[in-house]
């Protein structure tokens, strides 16, 4: 602001003082006056100063100072890579989702139990046929660029998911051969939404719920440019998408008008609330270094601690921990296509030199539970079927010598990335040595493993899969076509015929039994051979409040704030 003399009429001071007013020569001025103000309030005088208030005001308005405001308070944690894309549900990883769910969400959103709660849709119906879904719904909910949620955004959002061109990670559970086929998405007003279904599915709200489908998170069209290529994800969050500096950090900014639902977080769903300004990820490859960070109070919250770095945060005033089980698992994936190992008693015999407790106290620190089969030792469908091999070394060596293996080297991929799967390749690797198995690591980056992942391009891989809240959803990621999806590692028609018997009902003892009969082909079968599950571990300052982590193992953090905030 100039030093305009009708501004400081307006404040009160006479033109002759006015004229006085030089910006660049009062600095000291003002701050003698600012540190008089601030003494006598301190002194305890009641009366109000007056002529020192209406002077101050005067410099301000003449100097173009801004008044006094809060610091930005600002949430800053720790990711181990980039994230892959900021389209939900499309190049994904546990990174890329857990930064999206802050800025989208769907109609619907898992539960802690692992049911499913409403999110943009305040209440459904299911037809008595159960292909029908109508939907109704929120009042209120408006996108990041300040327009309005409406039925028309939902159709638009989940039709560009449908489209092959959009790589949606889910495309294919929608499809003939998934959980459901979606024949049609039509809006007959604002608000409300109706979804048809070719068949019956008990599993299509949770579908929708799923972190790696990017909770099939609703978006405003400009989101895509006019063109169709992406430009940022303009969702309903409590949390904006602001800046990504590629390999170095990732801004998430406070929705001011966020519509939350009452009561407490709840997964997914529940009250959510930005209590920070601004949300930081920063990527930080090396542990060592994101621990130095957290020790230091450069970051404020480290999570997915690696449980040989627990030791190091026990016990210390300053640092908080949290400790979850979790529903994910570790496994050695194995190319079922492959010349070598499409002879089951060859990856049979290589399970039965693994001794899994042992091996999953090693690298876990005694923090995991060991456990050989895909349903997770915290899930209620886990039970008496869900027992640990045996190692046998003598079992195995006849199996290697009926199938004709005479030491012929096979590949395991690993990374360094996740320190636990690198573990795991070379305990695996040494145990199997014992029965004459030759495994030989490959230690790729880890962009490099999820391509040849995706491409099915290996012979055996070190793996980790996200927590899911289903079994169905477990067995999903390992069963399936490997024409059409050459990530699955079981391409059996018996195992596609008795996963897709789970989706078809929710009645708890018919799938328990489902569940028990697929485990019992998988143990035989063994296109993988699971290790176990993690307890999810975060590490965090003294002053952060509200942190809390849950069986999906994703980070959250709305209601996540420090102490002594308003």
């Amino acid at each position: 602001m100039k030093n305009d003399p009708d501004n400081h009429a307006r404040a009160g001071l006479s033109r002759s003082e006015a004229e006085r007013l030089n910006c660049s020569g009062h600095k000291r001025t003002m701050n003698w006056m600012l540190a008089s103000f601030f003494a006598k309030l301190r002194a305890g005088h009641g009366q109000p100063y007056r002529r020192l208030c209406t002077q101050l005001a005067a410099l301000v308005i003449a100097c173009g100072v801004a008044a006094p405001v809060a610091a930005e308070t600002v949430l800053r944690t720790r990711l181990n890579s980039d994230i892959l894309s900021s389209d939900p549900g499309t190049r994904r990883d546990e990174n890329t989702d857990a930064v999206i769910l802050h800025v989208v969400e769907g109609l619907v959103a898992s539960r802690e139990n692992g049911s499913v709660g409403p999110l943009l849709a305040e209440s459904w119906t299911v037809s008595q046929g159960g292909r029908t879904y109508t939907f109704k719904l929120r009042q209120g909910v408006v996108f990041h660029n300040g327009a309005p949620l409406t039925a028309d955004d939902v159709v638009w959002s989940l039709r560009r998911y449908l489209k092959p061109e959009t790589r949606w990670r889910c495309r294919l559970e929608f499809a003939k051969d998934g959980i459901a086929q979606i024949l049609s998405i039509t809006a007959p007003n604002p608000q409300t939404v109706i979804i048809t279904l070719n068949r019956a599915a008990p599993l299509f709200l949770k579908t929708l719920a799923r972190a790696d489908c990017g909770g099939t998170g609703i978006l405003q069209r400009a989101s895509v440019g006019p063109n169709g290529v992406w430009r940022k994800p303009i969702g309903t969050g409590p949390f904006m998408f602001g800046a990504w500096q590629r390999n170095q950090f990732i801004d998430l900014v406070r929705f001011p008008r966020y519509a939350a639902l009452p009561g407490p977080r709840d997964g997914n769903t529940g009250g959510k609330h930005a209590l920070v300004d601004r949300i930081r990820f920063l990527v930080i490859p090396d542990s060592s270094a994101a621990l130095t960070a957290l020790e230091r109070g450069s970051l404020d919250i480290l999570d997915a601690l690696a449980p040989s770095d627990l030791v190091l945060m026990r016990g210390r005033g300053d640092i908080k921990l949290d400790m979850a089980p979790t529903l994910d698992f570790y496994a050695i994936l194995f190319q079922t296509n492959d010349p070598l190992l499409r002879d089951a008693r060859i990856r049979r015999a290589i399970a039965l030199t693994l001794d899994t407790a042992g091996l999953t106290k090693a690298v876990t620190q005694g923090t995991a539970r060991p456990d050989n089969s895909p349903i997770p030792s915290a899930s209620p469908y886990y039970g008496p079927t869900e027992t640990l091999r045996r190692p046998d070394l003598a079992a195995a060596r006849r199996l290697l010598n009926e199938a004709g293996y005479h030491g012929q080297p096979i590949s395991l991929i690993t990374n360094r990335r996740y320190p636990q799967m690198f573990d795991i390749a070379v305990l695996v690797q040494a145990m199997a040595a014992e029965a004459g198995i030759d495994l030989e690591i490959e230690t790729l980056d880890w962009a490099s493993q999820f391509a040849r992942y995706g491409s099915g391009s290996y012979q055996a891989m070190s793996f980790a899969v996200s927590a899911k809240l289903d079994p169905s959803f477990n067995f999903g990621l390992l069963i399936g076509d490997k024409t059409r999806d050459p990530r699955k590692v079981w391409g059996s028609p018996e195992a596609q015929k008795l996963l897709r018997q789970t989706m078809e009902t929710d009645d708890p003892r018919q799938r328990q039994a489902l569940f028990n009969t697929l485990n019992t082909a998988f143990m035989r079968e063994v296109p993988a051979i699971i290790l176990f599950n993690t307890t999810h571990i975060a590490a965090f300052r003294a002053n952060v409040t509200g942190y809390k982590g849950w069986p999906a193992a994703q980070l959250r953090l709305w209601n996540v704030g420090f102490s002594g905030m308003r």
